[in-house]
């Protein structure tokens, strides 16, 4: 298995990573070895806010706060307005949690909430539903401490997958996948997937305005847009813990798919947020 990192190229599927001349551990392999950590004593560490938008996750936050690994230095949940104890059982797991209130309707204006309001060099985002595990987060702050400016986690890679893939996710996926790659001129392999990370000083090269689950899209848009250092990592998508998913298929993908037509290279919207509105 080699640690050598590939050469720029956008969108590529870089090799999986590893630590101290170790492999590091498979997204599906959680019980049989602990999770890497960066060294706490390295010179210059990078700190990292880990963002978290949430909206009636009240019984889904205690298992998702209990896996943040100790790497992360800042925990920022963003509140959607729940109408359950999503933010007390947020303090009670962790008193450091940082809670700030979402800024505007849809999953888009809480990620802009968080990425506004995180302090660390590097922000990683993540849902609060437990379909994404905290313990792969070393995986995508081993790419941004070897020079990448943004990770992604991919499902369709060896090492990752997904438990909660339904037909139509999937089909409308491997369209709106085929379509970035297409109009990007990119090489990924996972598109519609909010598992991320990047150099917060790269927010404005970013330039977020999407407010709905489009965003995800539009991050990726902008990132290959602007030449930024992409790389894809493996991750296992897992079900929803319980309650309901705010997504809906159908009507989210035309959002990105519109949301990847107007954002096309060479191509400028006056009002591209409205793409995202909810």
């Amino acid at each position: 298995m080699s640690t050598t990192l590939p050469s720029d190229r956008h969108g590529q599927v870089v090799p999986y990573p590893m630590h101290d001349g170790h492999p590091m551990r498979r997204s599906d392999d959680r019980e049989s070895q602990p999770v890497p950590r960066r060294r706490a004593t390295d010179k210059a560490r990078a700190s990292v806010s880990l963002v978290v938008p949430a909206r009636d996750e009240a019984r889904n936050i205690p298992w998702v706060f209990e896996q943040i690994p100790r790497c992360v230095d800042e925990v920022i949940l963003v509140d959607g307005s729940s109408s359950d104890a999503t933010v007390a059982v947020a303090r009670e797991c962790l008193p450091s949690v940082r809670s700030v209130q979402q800024k505007g309707p849809g999953k888009g204006s809480a990620l802009r909430t968080g990425f506004a309001a995180a302090t660390g060099d590097y922000v990683v985002m993540m849902d609060a539903d437990g379909s994404m595990w905290p313990g792969e987060i070393p995986h995508y702050l081993h790419f941004l401490d070897n020079g990448y400016d943004f990770v992604k986690g991919s499902r369709c890679i060896a090492g990752g997958g997904s438990l909660d893939f339904t037909r139509t996710r999937a089909f409308g996926n491997r369209v709106l996948l085929a379509v970035v790659n297409r109009l990007y001129h990119s090489g990924l392999t996972d598109l519609c997937y909010g598992y991320c990370a990047f150099r917060r000083t790269f927010l404005d090269e970013l330039d977020l305005r999407s407010t709905g689950f489009e965003i995800e899209a539009e991050m990726i848009a902008h990132a290959l847009r602007s030449g930024l250092r992409i790389a894809e990592v493996p991750s296992l998508e897992l079900p929803r813990r319980s309650g309901r998913s705010h997504l809906h298929a159908v009507s989210d993908g035309r959002r990105v798919l519109r949301t990847l037509i107007a954002e096309r290279p060479g191509v400028r919207t006056a009002a591209p947020h409205a793409v995202g509105e909810e």
